[in-house]
């Protein structure tokens, strides 16, 4: 057993060794590649579901998109001007019943609002350095007060202002997600009030999923969902705060793909729930529960898997673990830079609370050396939201490949703006993408870090090619 990096007093199961977890499957590591066919097995017993036939793909490597490495930063905690941590240790200390000295710090001493000056300090910063990830919004924050309703404390106008803030300054580059409804205490669906037993089984962060169907999971989310919606926030997933269905991942993963799907629309739901900050244990996102691949109607969720503890500061404000711990000084070591290299998605995590450390910023200026010093050390990096990740690691697994003849014929359940594989086939006159009746010249660069979508570039005797692949049949033919 392990414990679960995100919070304290609660473990999971032990995680599939990086071996089980790539199955049969090669992999490419510089440039992401994976031959294709082979097995995925599921993660922690979510079923995968269904897959394409792959087959008659011989020769085709699928790479990650333009050949880059996928970087991102996981925000948990974070709302609108509540501090979520002053609000909360008293209610985790109650569920305790005063046992746990983790919540005996003191939360009396620290600001009840994180203002809306740090998100734009922070937001403009991320804009400038090219950071993108996700940005939960806690919509009943510790019970302070509903996001669409009231939040006791601030005016309305405060309150407008900030969620505006939210929706034009982050939203562009940060998928929002819901971390449960108050990331406290559980709220009775019936009342819209907290649950009156303050227990471990009743705290979102611990007991209350354990036993209950993926309906029960379901619609609890889509309560979270659904504020955020009322507020004109788009939700493509969802987090879960600290334990929540650590002891249900089967039914969390069909409750977070009917929950986003219903609430928000959002074609490829995911979920953020798991990390591992450190060993083999592979951190590619999972796309679990997959259906109705040969029709109109395909589904699935995907998982996305974070690669670092929180050393930022924490989200109790203890002292940060540093900057090295993500990438040393001399930019040669370091959680991130192993990942990397492995041609894995790198997703940080980080928690508002500790971003913010009580006005000292203890977190921010962690992150920014971070970005400065992977910046320096890679050139083969991609920010990339959640969404983003999700949809190409759906795209990924799920369209069918096919060599036919020089070309490729694909079929793809879900567009991806910028498909990226290999293929053992070079072109002498150049290629086309036809669709319908459609076509697009794929034109030649200099080389895989040239590659943008409509782009292809000499491989060791073959091709690799950056497609914006639509949904449905396509073909990528050769020229001449």
């Amino acid at each position: 057993m392990l414990a679960d990096p995100r919070f304290p007093g609660f473990r999971t199961a032990s995680p599939l060794t990086r071996r089980e977890f790539l199955g049969t499957a090669g992999r490419v590591a510089a440039l992401g590649g994976v031959a294709l066919g082979g097995g995925t097995p599921a993660l922690f017993g979510q079923p995968v579901g269904e897959r394409p036939d792959r087959t008659g793909a011989q020769g085709v490597t699928l790479l990650n998109p333009r050949t880059r490495v996928p970087v991102g930063l996981i925000i948990d905690d974070s709302t609108c001007l509540v501090n979520l941590n002053r609000f909360s240790m008293a209610q985790f200390d109650a569920a305790f019943e005063g046992a746990n000295p983790v919540y005996h710090r003191p939360w009396k001493e620290w600001p009840s609002e994180i203002p809306d000056a740090f998100i734009r300090e922070f937001g403009q910063w991320a804009v400038e350095a090219g950071v993108k990830g996700k940005f939960s919004i806690v919509p009943y924050p510790a019970c302070v007060g509903r996001l669409d309703r009231l939040l006791p404390g601030w005016s309305q106008q405060e309150l407008r202002e900030s969620l505006d803030l939210v929706r034009t300054l982050m939203v562009p580059n940060w998928d929002i997600h819901p971390e449960m409804i108050t990331h406290t205490r559980v709220i009775d669906l019936r009342t819209g009030q907290p649950h009156p037993e303050v227990s471990l089984k009743f705290m979102e962060n611990w007991d209350w999923t354990t036993g209950r169907s993926a309906d029960e999971i379901g619609e609890y989310m889509a309560y979270a969902l659904q504020i955020l919606k009322n507020v004109g926030l788009p939700c493509e997933g969802v987090t879960t705060p600290g334990g929540f269905g650590g002891r249900a991942l089967p039914q969390l993963s069909v409750a977070a793909m009917r929950a986003v799907r219903e609430v928000h629309g959002a074609e490829i739901p995911h979920y953020f729930r798991h990390l591992f900050d450190h060993g083999e244990e592979s951190v590619v996102p999972r796309v679990e529960n997959v259906s109705g691949l040969a029709g109109e109607d395909p589904r699935c969720v995907v998982s996305l898997v974070a690669c670092t503890g929180d050393w930022t500061g924490g989200w109790d404000n203890t002292e940060p673990g540093g900057v090295d711990r993500f990438i040393s000084k001399d930019l040669k070591s370091g959680r991130m830079v192993e990942v990397i290299q492995r041609g894995e998605p790198a997703l940080m995590l980080a928690h508002w609370t500790g971003v913010y450390w009580n006005g000292r910023r203890l977190g921010f200026a962690i992150l920014k050396e971070v970005s400065r010093r992977l910046k320096a050390r890679f050139e083969n990096l991609i920010w990339m939201k959640l969404s983003e990740v999700a949809r190409y690691w759906a795209a990924r697994e799920l369209t069918r490949i096919e060599r036919t003849g020089e070309g490729v014929s694909l079929r793809a359940p879900f567009a991806c703006p910028d498909f990226t594989f290999r293929f053992n086939t070079r072109p002498v006159a150049g290629m086309l993408l036809r669709w319908g009746d459609r076509q697009l010249p794929v034109r030649l660069v200099e080389g895989p870090l040239k590659l943008v979508p409509g782009s292809w570039c000499p491989d060791r005797g073959g091709a690799i090619v950056c497609l914006p692949l639509p949904k449905g049949a396509s073909r990528l033919e050769l020229a001449g």
